[in-house]
């Protein structure tokens, strides 16, 4: 945080941002990573959004094109791992 003095009593006040003052931190960007599932229907849509329900986790699912969009800053690691206990076939397609 950056200060400014007034010179004649001597107190000192924040600088607003824009005058140099600390800036506000920037909104966290979760990485997004694009997995094909063999879904065929509403249920196995589902599946994939309970199996995913988790904290800091957020999912888009493209029933029609099999495509499961999931912003996490969990490890791409688990993510085909969790996608398999819906017993689909599942395959990671990489990052968006």
């Amino acid at each position: 945080m950056v200060l400014k003095e007034d010179v004649q009593t001597g107190e000192t006040e924040p600088l607003p941002a824009a005058a140099g003052g600390s800036l506000p931190s920037p909104p966290s960007v979760l990485p997004k990573h694009v997995s094909s599932v063999d879904m065929t229907c509403e249920g196995c849509s589902d599946a994939v959004t309970r199996v995913l329900n988790k904290p800091g986790v957020q999912v888009d699912i493209d029933l029609p094109n099999k495509r499961v969009c999931v912003d996490s800053q969990h490890s791409v690691g688990t993510l085909p791992e969790t996608l398999k206990k819906t017993g689909e076939i599942v395959s990671y397609l990489g990052p968006q």
